[in-house]
């Protein structure tokens, strides 16, 4: 099955467990669009011009991978790329009542548009952008969650 898949977030920031999944994706799809939300909602850390970068910094060696930013609904942005696949990454068992719920809703308004969930490596699993600024905010170390240049703009960001 190869073919472009989506794989939608906030990417605020983006850690080795997004990495991760992005590897794996590109392994079994042909293109993948790593489709940065603005999402105005969360309050990120980072403008979306920002996180695009930084995205594109940390995964720019990845074959087959494509950042992009977007401002509308994901169905929308998956019908204007010509993709059927919406990937998802499940980290613990309390993501999926969300996911499920987000799965729905976006099969409801598109049902053209499939859901697939990746799970991280396991030594990525219990990472969280927000915990991951939470550190970074009271001055920790959080080198083993994130890309040095993601690590030094949180850092430079929080001060």
């Amino acid at each position: 099955m190869k073919q472009l898949a989506i794989y939608p977030g906030t990417f605020d920031p983006i850690t080795h467990g997004h990495t991760d999944l992005v590897e794996r994706a590109a392994r079994v799809f042909e293109r993948v669009i790593v489709a940065v939300a603005a999402n105005p909602v969360k309050a990120p850390t980072f403008s979306l011009a920002e996180r695009i970068r930084l995205a594109e910094a940390v995964l720019g060696g990845i074959q087959g991978v494509e950042v992009c930013g977007f401002d509308r609904l994901l169905v929308e942005f998956a019908r204007e790329h010509q993709a059927s696949i919406i990937l998802r990454g499940l980290r613990v068992v309390s993501d999926f009542e969300y996911e499920f719920q987000l799965a729905g809703m976006n099969r409801k308004l598109d049902p053209g548009i499939e859901t697939l969930y990746l799970m991280p490596a396991e030594q990525y699993a219990y990472i969280s952008s927000s915990l991951v600024k939470e550190i970074a905010s009271l001055g920790g170390d959080i080198s083993a969650f994130v890309h040095e240049g993601v690590m030094a703009a949180l850092y430079k960001k929080m001060r």
